[in-house]
């Protein structure tokens, strides 16, 4: 168990360390229910390395796609076909659970979609998808935490807070409005007898220190529930997505725990033997699904009023490398699942793969700008207006509007 939790003014107060790997800054804050019955739950995955839009949401219908992608170009026919979405687009196989959900109206593909980062550094890249500004170098907040920060004092959403899954919280989900942080174990666990001793040095030392450590123990139990807590491979793994993804849907699904989540899955940097419909990105895509899967099956009929937003920092080159892999590109797909979102469709303003229609004639060429996607979001799911999110959340996009019809 790893568990920490970032406060507005932090302190030495905000940082508890215990034998075992245990880091807490707990906040579990309880208010009155709202008098509404919505109560909407919003899953941001951040997805880092880069992905091959080409390879995950195929474009079978493109007559120069297979030319291009070669080996790693997906296909309706074969020992492992695509799964058709409509007459252009099919999925990766290795994904059935996301095209159960896309056949059910529940999963929706946004395709050609990119920040507006125009560079090919990995850092400057997650930095422009998390912090939400125009462009690299500022670090401090992401606009998830901001949008939390900008929702109406008493809101559901707003009073719970947020939830970063991870070693480390997401950097979308940094800044003032309090966070939640859950990792699945990556040390031993502590035994009941430790914890106890800990947790009573410090209610008779540092009080505040104590009750952090007490909430922090109470979301880990409901966080871990009765999944075997042993590491699975980390965040890179199909099992260790499917396991983040299991508790990160524990938390958020209680009455008083956060309603607003960021998730970060790593190892999508695929520059050799990436593979297509099988091989490592397919494995990559399994995980992702399995993520899907657990987020819907844990939170129960709390799935219908969730959305799922996964979006990574660019994509990959159209064409493969002398590796059999993919080069940093630009333009890739972004995935939308939940039962709030409007989805059985793939969402594109295509731009074609003939050499003059690529992106500096190596990369899919972004039609989409990945902040109107979000705004969309963020306007019909948690009811924040055009002028916040131009301002506070994504500063200077007053020309990206929020794409509409996203959310049921």
């Amino acid at each position: 168990m790893n568990l920490f939790c970032e406060i507005p003014t932090p302190s030495r107060r905000a940082l508890l360390a215990t034998t075992g790997g245990l880091f807490a800054w707990a906040y579990l804050p309880k208010f009155a229910r709202a008098a509404d019955s919505r109560d909407p739950r919003l899953v941001v995955i951040v997805l880092r390395g880069a992905l091959d839009g080409l390879s995950a949401v195929a474009p079978v219908g493109d007559p120069d796609y297979v030319g291009l992608h070669g080996p790693l170009a997906l296909s309706l026919t074969g020992n492992t076909p695509a799964i058709p979405l409509d007459s252009f687009f099919a999925l990766n196989p290795a994904m059935p659970v996301f095209a159960r959900l896309y056949g059910a109206g529940q999963g929706a593909v946004v395709h050609a979609v990119a920040t507006p980062y125009r560079e090919r550094s990995h850092f400057d890249g997650q930095d422009v998808l998390e912090s939400g500004f125009p462009g690299p170098g500022h670090v401090a907040s992401g606009w998830l935490n901001r949008a939390i920060s900008a929702l109406p004092r008493g809101a559901r959403v707003a009073t719970r807070g947020g939830l970063g899954v991870g070693p480390t919280t997401p950097l979308v989900m940094r800044g003032s409005a309090p966070v939640l942080g859950w990792s699945p174990q990556t040390l031993p666990q502590p035994t009941e007898d430790l914890a106890s001793r800990v947790l009573d040095l410090y209610r008779h030392r540092d009080p505040v220190l104590g009750e952090a450590l007490l909430q922090g123990l109470a979301a880990d139990k409901i966080a871990a529930g009765d999944m075997d807590n042993t590491p699975r491979g980390g965040f890179a793994s199909a099992a260790g997505m499917r396991q983040a993804a299991q508790g990160a849907a524990r938390l958020i699904a209680v009455d008083d725990g956060p309603r607003v989540a960021a998730l970060a899955f790593d190892g999508w940097d695929t520059h050799a033997n990436e593979g297509g419909a099988t091989g490592r990105l397919a494995q990559l895509l399994g995980g992702l699904d399995g993520a899907f899967e657990e987020f819907e099956r844990v939170l129960g009929s709390r799935w219908n009023d969730t959305a799922i937003l996964v979006a990574t920092e660019f994509g990959r080159t159209a064409r493969i490398n002398g590796t059999t892999g993919t080069d940093h590109g630009t333009g890739t797909v972004a995935f939308l699942a939940g039962g709030a979102i409007k989805g059985g469709r793939v969402i594109a303003d295509w731009p074609g793969l003939k050499p003059d229609q690529l992106y500096e004639n190596r990369d899919l060429a972004p039609t989409t700008d990945l902040r109107a996607v979000v705004k969309g979001v963020l306007a019909d799911h948690l009811g924040l207006g055009g002028t916040v999110l131009a301002n506070s959340v994504f500063p200077d996009s007053l020309d990206i509007k929020p794409m509409a019809g996203l959310i049921v």
